[in-house]
């Protein structure tokens, strides 16, 4: 009989959730011989970082995904989400899997950094821009995979994915797909990314009861999965992994980075067409974003002018700034800021580094992740009297990134069927050794 498994990224999902297994009647269901397991996530607990540990059993230090964003001092750029899997420096769980059962089909369903994997099944957003606007498109394996998904499921809606209008939809879609992909290929491993939590635990914060009531909903996508593995005969093959990346904090306000750079004369704009825009050239510091970390990029003989800015900062928790911090949090790499700084719980850092609105860039006030130097969590409000992204950073109500030290930092891992791994897990297992358990279960 053939061995398979199903991972499922339940963005968002935290172990309390378990404690009334009415609120998520579907992945609770799972743990009928299995085990829940408190997993310990990786540092930075942001997405791309979290995927990359997953996925490769390493940590950022081996990886080399350092955060959501990656400043390239070749060409003084930061760009954020950047796809490609080429990106990541360790090899994939289904890569090493494949060395020794060759015939191994694997499915990545809107993982990040899947864009060209080694894999059978890929399906991941590849927006095309032309003269005559936007193509909502995914790229896919086997070729035309999401055309063919699409005459069954329609378009895949990216203003449901991120945006003011992210919603239950792209997670809808994306575990219809899932359960297509079980139907038609069967493969073997599977990861599925639903991100639905994660959008309402930004805007009402991880305590809101509306989490609550959209656990339901995200459970119910659970759910249908579930039910295609029986409706296909696959059940007493199929291991079902379901985790969630990270833990969200409830936050009450940002630290503008760059703003304080800027005021310190450690960082410089341009004044283009009446916007400033950050100068990465010629600026002695400045400051690339992600939730509640920030990798401070900074030239020769400035370090220690930055650091005395930086030990001032009401809301900062902690500094990275030698080798050796580095390697205690497992994030020295070559892409790891001069600098790393770590906000306390109830803050998270914002990219903007401009005082008077007036003088924004002007990917400010539009949905732009690829062009801002910094992860913007307001991209998910709109106001709308001038239909623009505010700049009200008050309106963010959950953040992440915060490296885990105790119990209340830790996140669940259901394994449904531990009889196949013929072992009982301990009670906390770290993010990068779910890849381990993957490959005892498949070889």
């Amino acid at each position: 009989m053939k061995k398979r498994v199903i991972v499922i990224d339940v963005v968002g999902l935290r172990l309390e959730h378990f404690a009334e297994k009415s609120q998520l009647p579907n992945i609770a269901s799972l743990l009928d011989g299995g085990q829940l397991i408190k997993m310990k996530p990786t540092f930075p607990a942001v997405t791309l970082p979290s995927q990359a540990s997953l996925t490769t059993g390493k940590t950022p230090a081996e990886h080399g995904i350092i955060a959501n964003g990656f400043y390239s001092p070749d060409n003084f750029n930061v760009s954020f989400w950047e796809q490609s899997s080429k990106l990541v420096q360790a090899e994939r769980v289904w890569d090493r899997v494949k060395k020794k059962k060759p015939d191994l089909t694997s499915a990545l369903l809107f993982m990040q950094n899947s864009l060209y994997a080694d894999s059978e099944v890929v399906i991941t957003p590849k927006p095309m821009h032309t003269d005559d606007g936007l193509i909502q498109w995914c790229y896919s394996k086997p070729v035309n995979f999401y055309e063919q998904l699409t005459e069954k499921l329609g378009e895949f809606e990216l203003k449901h994915y991120w945006g003011p209008l992210a919603a239950i939809n792209s997670s809808r879609w994306i575990a219809a797909s899932a359960v297509e992909t079980i139907h038609r290929l069967k493969p073997e491993l599977m990861f599925i990314y639903l991100p639905h939590l994660d959008y309402c635990s930004q805007r009402f914060g991880p305590d809101s009861s509306v989490i609550l009531e959209e656990l339901l909903l995200i459970d119910n996508e659970v759910g249908k999965i579930i039910k295609a593995v029986d409706d296909s005969g696959l059940r007493d093959e199929t291991t079902f992994m379901v985790i969630s990346e990270y833990k969200f904090y409830q936050v009450d306000g940002d630290i503008a980075l760059n703003r304080i750079l800027r005021r310190n004369d450690l960082l410089k704009v341009r004044d283009i067409a009446g916007h400033e825009y950050l100068d990465m050239e010629l600026s002695p510091a400045f400051a690339m974003v992600d939730h509640q970390v920030a990798h401070l990029y900074i030239k020769s003989g400035y370090k220690t002018k930055v650091l005395k800015v930086l030990e001032k900062i009401d809301g900062i928790d902690f500094l990275l700034a030698s080798d050796e911090d580095k390697k205690r949090y497992h994030i020295n790499h070559s892409r790891t800021g001069d600098i790393v700084a770590v906000s306390a719980k109830n803050k998270w850092f914002s990219y903007y580094w401009w005082v008077d609105p007036e003088k924004a860039p002007d990917f400010a006030g539009k949905v732009d992740i690829h062009r801002k130097p910094g992860y913007d969590p307001l991209e998910l409000f709109i106001d709308r009297k001038t239909l623009t992204i505010p700049q009200e950073t008050g309106l963010i109500h959950g953040s992440h990134g915060y490296p885990p030290e105790g119990g209340e930092d830790y996140v669940p891992c259901l394994i449904s069927r531990t009889s196949d791994v013929d072992q009982q897990f301990p009670d906390l297992i770290e993010i990068n050794e779910v890849a381990k358990i993957i490959e005892k279960i498949l070889i």
